[in-house]
């Protein structure tokens, strides 16, 4: 066999490979080989739509043998919203609210509403004929969604991020910059191991920010925020065991925000295939990269922002389905009782405590300090300071960001 067949071969293992199947290979298993074999030519199709990135894929539905999908360019999103500079009088083709919906949650459509969408975008929809009929079943529809999601974007209105960024990583050498990435990789791994040991499921991702890294648990929900925040004090509480233990500066000193706010997900081009690892971009992670400008060293903070809780709550008001930062701890410290029997370092945790600072009003009281930050652009928004104490059986206690008395020339 010469090269050019082996480069040929490589390719077609390639196409005929779905990333998909893996991620659900326990329940994809049930499925037939012409079932697989099916999705995987789907896959195939998908990739060709998504023309290395230059089209955006936003809906489907089902259609005889094969599948309707919307297809418009990557660029045509921000169009469809945008007031014509020809004639600012003109109205928009579509609201910004209309996109906005059709680009969260589910992408499945039905025939009549794939007919209505495209209409309004005037586009016309592009059928992808299969080898067999769908068989419509929960576990091939979840593999289609994550597919369409994969070669489009995705808008989530509420989503808990946490940043985790790398004191003085830009005065460090190469080498210690490695190595304290990777050390900071070791204990994100770390903490989900511990978590997944008690069946506390996070099924987080991660995306660089140069000096760290932005957290999020795809999982959505108010209980996925929750396990989020405890996942970031059990990743502070591995840093810092390690921390005590480098006799070298390979384990980062590190500062951490907190916050909820609105994202689109989207997968980068990589050569040429969309990544599997999505990546996030919007208000939630520029208030944390505004927020982490003015944390201190060893600094917790968290953001002000009120938490989507209408997956609980879907037959209340608005104003009754959301949670703000005070009593969003409140919650995670009532959720404490997830991580009993955890142990850090050999020791077994016997009590943690999680709260926002403020001063002390007597009688063993505090209020909560509102701090107003400035940012660079001269733009001011609120955050708290946390705190995070986690107390072992005859270790001593792991005490995770600052005193409120340090921070109060922030307010």
């Amino acid at each position: 066999m010469t090269i050019e067949d082996l480069s040929q071969s490589g390719i077609r293992r390639i196409a005929n490979y779905s990333p998909y199947l893996d991620q659900f290979s326990g329940l994809a298993n049930d499925m037939g080989l012409r079932q697989r074999s099916n999705l995987v030519h789907l896959e195939s199709c998908l990739n060709t739509e998504w023309s290395l990135g230059q089209n955006s894929i936003l809906s489907w539905s089902p259609l005889d043998d094969g599948l309707l999908v919307l297809v418009v360019p990557h660029y045509a999103i921000a169009e469809y919203t945008a007031t014509p500079a020809s004639d600012p009088g003109m109205p928009q083709k579509v609201s910004a609210r209309f996109i906005t919906e059709l680009i969260s949650g589910e992408r499945l459509l039905t025939l009549s509403q794939m007919q209505k969408v495209a209409r309004l975008l005037e586009v016309e929809p592009r059928y992808i004929p299969l080898r067999q009929p769908l068989t419509n079943n929960s576990v091939e529809t979840q593999i289609i969604e994550k597919m369409i999601r994969r070669y489009g974007i995705n808008y989530v209105a509420s989503r808990a991020v946490t940043l985790f960024d790398i004191v003085g990583f830009s005065l460090l050498t190469p080498f210690e910059q490695m190595t304290q990435l990777n050390s900071l990789s070791y204990s994100l791994n770390s903490a989900h191991a511990k978590m997944l040991e008690l069946d506390v499921n996070i099924n987080f991702a991660r995306s660089s920010s140069g000096d760290g890294f932005y957290i999020w648990n795809r999982d959505q929900g108010i209980d996925a925020n929750v396990n989020l925040y405890h996942f970031m004090h059990l990743v502070l509480a591995d840093n810092a065991i390690a921390r005590s233990k480098a006799k070298a500066r390979s384990v980062p000193r590190l500062r951490a925000c907190f916050h909820v706010g609105s994202c689109y997900e989207f997968h980068q081009a990589e050569g040429l295939n969309p990544t599997i690892h999505d990546f996030i971009v919007g208000d939630v992670t520029i208030e944390l990269a505004r927020m982490i400008e003015a944390a201190m060293p060893g600094q917790i903070l968290v953001g002000d922002f009120m938490a989507d809780l209408s997956d609980q709550f879907s037959d209340e008001t608005d104003s009754q389905v959301n949670l703000d930062a005070v009593r969003f701890l409140q919650r995670a410290q009532q959720n404490l009782g997830k991580l009993s029997g955890l142990e850090l370092s050999g020791e077994r945790v016997t009590a943690i405590k999680c709260y926002l600072t403020g001063e002390r009003l007597g009688a063993g009281e505090f209020n909560i300090r509102r701090l107003h930050i400035k940012d660079k652009h001269g733009l001011t928004r609120t955050a708290y300071n946390a705190k995070i104490n986690i107390y072992r059986d005859t270790a001593q206690p792991i005490l995770l960001g600052i005193e409120d008395k340090k921070i109060v020339a922030h307010d």
